[in-house]
């Protein structure tokens, strides 16, 4: 994924994603998942949930990664609780968006299953 050019196609699509979902009034499902993944991604936290009327995210931030194994009951683990607010959904999600290899992928993976026309991404 060494190609930067690829890589700002990537971003600007899932920009182009942020802001068509942020561009409704009231938000779709669909949407509301695309938000919560993403805040999920960033900030590597759990239980994510949005209130896009008083414009909060409340979620659990994991704190040590060590600790987490997904194949097993996770009830001791170490988060801290965040309530953060915003002012513009858009521009909040805009900053979570990070340009590592890594986030690259999971974002051309995000592409794929929002995005209704399942073109690929390529340089042209």
């Amino acid at each position: 994924m060494e190609n930067s050019g690829l890589k700002r196609r990537v971003i600007s699509e899932i920009k182009n994603l942020i802001s068509n979902s942020c561009s409704k009034n009231k938000q779709s499902q669909k949407f509301q998942n695309l938000h919560v993944t993403l805040l999920k991604k960033h900030y590597n936290a759990t239980d994510v949930s949005i209130d896009y009327h008083r414009k909060r995210v409340v979620m659990d931030i994991v704190m040590d990664d060590n600790c987490y194994d997904p194949k097993t009951m996770n009830d001791s683990l170490p988060v801290l609780r965040a309530n953060l607010l915003f002012n513009n959904l858009k521009e909040f999600l805009y900053s979570c968006l990070d340009k590592d290899n890594r986030s690259i992928a999971f974002y051309t993976k995000l592409l794929r299953k929002y995005k209704n026309n399942h073109t690929e991404l390529s340089l042209t």
